[in-house]
């Protein structure tokens, strides 16, 4: 489902990724681990298109998107990988409901319809009386299940997630968690999760650890 062969990453004269080999099953959650410089958030913004490697190769549902022109990366990108930062990033001038609809807008898709699909994924996360809502207004806990349901909008095969619950509380960070084994288990994505929480780690089917740029499990 995803692959990566022989990822490596620089930046000036540090190499960050020394030739990363991985496969992600579908339907998998997967957590990355590993020490704060051991490349995890640049491993995962190159699975998610946003940064392209220095060589290597990774492919998702049999397409290499690095070998597409940047149009179609964006396009790719678009339908089949949603993300969930630490922050959330919320647009803080528009609502719940239109931070929501974004992506599916941005497909060009009817504005609708995306209102249509961001209401159902709201009521599903138990937010439909916030819809009205601007970031300023929610809490932490709030503004990351707005961030899911914009990252499910288009239904995209694979969920990556940056330390999705690293400014939540206790007790928001386990709803956060489990909210993504019940999102896999009704929609059937695929999560790949990088995370300092081991609580989070344990939970995921696999664990792969990532030090000094290599894996080493």
């Amino acid at each position: 489902m995803i692959q990566t062969i022989g990822i490596t990453k620089s930046f000036d004269k540090l190499q960050i990724l020394k030739g990363i080999d991985l496969q992600v099953n579908n339907k998998e959650i997967v957590a990355i681990v590993g020490p704060s410089g051991a490349g995890k958030t640049t491993l995962l913004q190159i699975i998610g298109t946003l940064d392209k490697p220095d060589s290597g190769h990774v492919i998702i549902n049999g397409i290499e998107p690095f070998n597409l022109n940047e149009k179609e990366i964006s396009q790719f990108r678009n339908r089949q990988i949603g993300f969930v930062f630490q922050f959330h990033q919320l647009l803080p001038e528009f609502t719940a409901l239109e931070n929501v609809m974004i992506p599916m807008l941005i497909a060009r898709e009817k504005a609708t319809t995306a209102e249509k699909k961001a209401k159902e994924l709201l009521d599903f996360l138990a937010m439909s009386d916030r819809i009205s809502h601007k970031p300023s207004e929610l809490s932490g806990g709030e503004k990351q299940r707005i961030a899911v349901a914009r990252a499910l909008i288009n239904n995209p095969s694979v969920i990556l997630a940056d330390e999705p619950s690293g400014s939540l509380d206790t007790k928001n960070k386990e709803e956060l968690h489990d909210l993504f084994f019940d999102l896999r288990n009704r929609f059937g994505q695929t999560f790949i999760l990088v995370t300092h929480d081991e609580r989070l780690a344990k939970k995921a089917d696999r664990i792969i650890y990532l030090n000094d740029g290599i894996v080493t499990n």
